[in-house]
């Protein structure tokens, strides 16, 4: 299946800035039903993409909770990814070069302003769920404070009403290690993905746990000296990034989390969540350290109604990709008829 382009008008963002010429890649999966109101919209993490039948499999898919038989499935690639919306390899059409490193801040709520426009062009005038985890949740949030009247269902999965102190300093660690590759800088393709490497294993200490590394990454031979389990993993997983990913990309969705406030012009992020329409499941996991259970406990204490589960999981933030037994089992509590709003 390949994605679907919508043009966007010039999008006036947050900042203040233009985003000229932009463009959304998105897929679908299923058909409407008669009422037009069996829609799944989801939301995407930071490196994902709109095919989410690929990096949520067991969550959604063909014999899955979310099947494209039972439902009419959205997924759209977030501005500023790599993965076919526009993003800092793309030409400004004021220059015809691409933007790389000069590339406009963008918000969650500019990311949600494209979605709205998406929705608005496929004519989806009531979307039965919106989910999403880590900065997918954060993208739902934002959109379900918008547009209390759109969505029935909010499934929000380790994310945060406002990115902490502990997940900006992480970021800025990462956008640390990108700046100081000389490439980075000298905007070309390619640049920055020597740091990039060095940055993906930075993220995979607040993404996995002790307990995960410990089990998975412990060496069998007491007498090494070298060349750890650990070490190779680490560069493994920077290794398959900057195969598939691109620099100015994630120093650009990284400042985005950052931007991340619900409260933001609102009275804060009490008054942000109250505003909240939709009924509303928060799925918090145990060994989070990025987005703790703290966080998921305030955006359930404060949205009205809302549903709260922890899920027991030893593999930290990732597990919200990866415990799609867990999540089906919440979602299967969570849309029981038994279930009182």
């Amino acid at each position: 299946m390949q994605d679907h382009i919508f043009h966007l008008p010039d999008l006036s963002l947050e900042s203040g800035e233009t985003l000229a010429g932009a463009h959304v890649a998105y897929r679908t999966w299923g058909q409407l039903n008669a009422d037009r109101d069996n829609v799944v919209w989801v939301c995407h993490a930071l490196t994902a993409n709109a095919d989410v039948l690929a990096w949520w499999p067991g969550l959604v898919g063909p014999g899955c909770y979310f099947d494209p038989s039972e439902w009419f499935i959205v997924c759209a690639n977030v501005l500023g990814s790599c993965y076919g919306s526009t993003s800092p390899l793309d030409a400004d059409p004021a220059t015809g070069q691409p933007r790389y490193q000069h590339f406009p801040l963008l918000t969650i709520r500019d990311i949600v302003a494209a979605h709205e426009a998406l929705r608005q062009e496929l004519g989806l005038t009531d979307i039965n769920t919106l989910i999403g985890g880590s900065l997918g949740g954060q993208q739902a949030l934002e959109w379900a404070i918008q547009r209390p009247d759109l969505f029935d269902h909010l499934v929000v999965i380790a994310t945060n009403a406002r990115h902490s102190a502990w997940g900006i300093a992480f970021n800025e660690a990462q956008r640390l290690a990108i700046e100081a590759d000389p490439t980075y800088a000298a905007g070309q393709p390619g640049g920055g993905d020597e740091g990039m490497r060095a940055a993906r294993a930075i993220a995979l200490l607040s993404y996995r746990s002790y307990s995960a590394y410990a089990e998975t990454q412990t060496d069998p031979d007491d007498e090494l000296l070298r060349e750890h389990r650990a070490s190779t993993y680490q560069r493994y997983q920077g290794d398959k990034l900057v195969a598939r990913f691109d620099a100015y990309s994630y120093v650009a969705l990284s400042r985005s989390m950052d931007s991340h406030n619900i409260g933001r012009g609102r009275g804060g992020v009490p008054a942000a969540l109250r505003r909240i329409g939709a009924r509303t499941l928060v799925l918090g996991i145990t060994s989070d350290v990025l987005f703790p259970l703290s966080e998921q406990r305030e955006l359930a204490n404060h949205i009205p109604g809302a549903m709260y589960a922890e899920l027991d999981s030893r593999y930290g933030h990732d597990g919200f990709l990866l415990e799609t037994a867990a999540i089906t089992h919440f979602l299967e509590l969570f849309y029981a008829p038994t279930f009182v709003h």
